[in-house]
C-alpha cells in the first residue's frame, strides 16, 4: 500500500509541528494531538494550519488557510486555547459563553460566505452540553449568524456558529461551516491519561 506523510500541526506545549504516516486511501484518518491531551480523530484529507492555542483545521475549500479567524471563503474549524481566549469575547474581553460567542472584534467582520457583506451574531438558540470524549462535558452553544450589507444592513444570507468550550482546559471549539461529523469526531474524542 502507498504510504504518504501528511503535516498536521500539534497545538501542544511547543506547538511542534507532528508528522504522521498515513494509507494514501480516501477513508484514512489522522490523530490531531491537541492541548491538555485531547486527540481527534479525523479525515487525513483536512489540514491543519497554527500553532498553540490557535489551530485551524481547513476541511474542504479554503481561499486563504492561514488566515485569521474572520477570514470567508474557508471550509473550517477552529480549536482556540486560553491565549485566544483571553480577548476572544466581543470588544477584545475575555471569552465566556454565558456573555456571547467567540467574537475577538469590536466592529462588523466579513461574512463568512461572501466577504461583501458583514457578519452579525445574535443571542444563542441552543444551549447546553456535549460530551468530547469520555468524562469530559463541553459547553455548548448554537448562534445565529446574519450576512448583512455594510450600508443598510439587509440580511443577505445565514449561518450558524457551533461552539463546544471547555472550562477545565479553557478549550473552545468554533465551527461555522456545518462540518460533517463534527460532532461525533468529538463525541469520540481520546484523553490522554
Amino acid at each position: 500500500m502507498t504510504r504518504r506523510t501528511i503535516m498536521l500541526a500539534a497545538a501542544v506545549a511547543g506547538a511542534a509541528v507532528l508528522s504522521a504516516q498515513l494509507p494514501a486511501s480516501a477513508s484514512a484518518t489522522a490523530p490531531l494531538r491537541l492541548r491538555g491531551g485531547l486527540t481527534l480523530e479525523i479525515p487525513a484529507s483536512w489540514r491543519v494550519y497554527g500553532t498553540a492555542d490557535r489551530v485551524r483545521v481547513v476541511t474542504g475549500a479554503c481561499a486563504r488557510p492561514g488566515g485569521g479567524f474572520f477570514q470567508p471563503r474557508c471550509d473550517s474549524f477552529w480549536v482556540m486555547g486560553p491565549a485566544a481566549l483571553k480577548n476572544g469575547g466581543e470588544g477584545g474581553v475575555r471569552y465566556n459563553p454565558v456573555n456571547g460567542p467567540f467574537f475577538p472584534a469590536g466592529d462588523v467582520p466579513p461574512c463568512p460566505v461572501n466577504p461583501r457583506y458583514g457578519h452579525v451574531i445574535g443571542k444563542a438558540i441552543a444551549v447546553g452540553h456535549r460530551d468530547i470524549g469520555a468524562g469530559h462535558r463541553a459547553h455548548y452553544r448554537v448562534w445565529p449568524g446574519r450576512c448583512v450589507t455594510y450600508n443598510g444592513g439587509e440580511q443577505k444570507s445565514t449561518f450558524k456558529q457551533r461552539e463546544w468550550y471547555l472550562p477545565t482546559s479553557k478549550t473552545l471549539v468554533i465551527d461555522k461551516w456545518a462540518t460533517p461529523g463534527l460532532d461525533r469526531i468529538l463525541k469520540n474524542a481520546v484523553w490522554a491519561r
